[in-house]
């Protein structure tokens, strides 16, 4: 029943409602699941389990019921914490951060941190200050130190503009993070354009409003192209077996991580 409920409303629900639903939820959740199996880093939070998660098949056991982040939140939130200065609140200098398509579970924590300037910026998204095409960013040439642009590549059509707008406005010796979706075993990166109807997206692609599949190698060729230093992490170099199934880590998931 529970996942039945998870996958109606992920189908049906918008997404900007859903943001504001899930605010109400998350108290309950903390005090249904609590135990001491599963941790969810980003809070230290505990949970006898986590909650299922995914639009056409759903994945078990990958949704915490707290910060309701994902595998993938939970690596980046981990990278940021063990290899970063990032959230340290004593750093050498404020951080002016581009934070594209805010994550709810990072958002109101990169927030109170006072020396990081975080402007959230999206189409849509009730967490973003500023609305606006990707393709098109209204910000200055090197306006930010850091960027963070996860799973939205794969909605634009045309996503060397976006990649390169987002080289445009940061720093020299800026760096960011730039997470997609990408299967296990694709190599090359697949795309067909003329593939447009909802339900063929989602039979191709994973998602309704997904337009590829990107490739484990060519997706760091895409971003060197439009101009920036990249660097591949992985889950298993990085974690332990103990830590991948305490922090419900994806074994096979990279962090794409841009520098210029």
């Amino acid at each position: 029943m529970l996942n039945k409920l998870f996958g109606l409303g992920l189908a049906v629900v918008p997404r900007p409602l859903l943001i504001r639903l899930s605010l109400f939820a998350q108290p309950l959740m903390r005090v249904l699941f609590r135990g001491d199996r599963y941790t969810d880093p980003i809070d230290n939070r505990s949970f006898r389990r986590f909650l299922p998660y995914g639009y056409r098949s759903q994945r078990q056991n990958v949704l915490s019921p707290s910060t309701l982040s994902l595998e993938r939140h939970r690596f980046l939130w981990l990278y940021l914490e063990r290899h970063t200065s990032f959230l340290n609140s004593t750093p050498e200098k404020r951080l002016s951060v581009l934070h594209v398509a805010p994550e709810q579970c990072f958002y109101g924590r990169f927030n109170k941190l006072s020396h990081l300037e975080v402007v959230g910026f999206d189409q849509n998204s009730p967490l973003a200050e500023v609305k606006g095409d990707l393709r098109a960013l209204p910000f200055e040439d090197e306006r930010f130190d850091v960027v963070f642009c996860n799973h939205v590549l794969e909605h634009i059509a045309d996503d060397l503009t976006a990649m390169k707008e987002l080289h445009r406005v940061m720093k020299p010796g800026g760096w960011g993070i730039v997470q997609v979706p990408m299967k296990a075993d694709l190599l090359e990166t697949y795309e067909d354009h003329s593939i447009r109807t909802a339900a063929e997206r989602e039979k191709h692609f994973g998602q309704y409003d997904h337009v590829r599949w990107y490739g484990r190698e060519d997706y760091f060729a895409r971003l060197e192209q439009a101009g920036f230093k990249t660097e591949a992490l992985r889950v298993s170099e990085l974690f332990t077996a103990d830590e991948i199934e305490r922090f419900v880590l994806d074994i096979h998931e990279i962090l794409p991580i841009i520098r210029r």
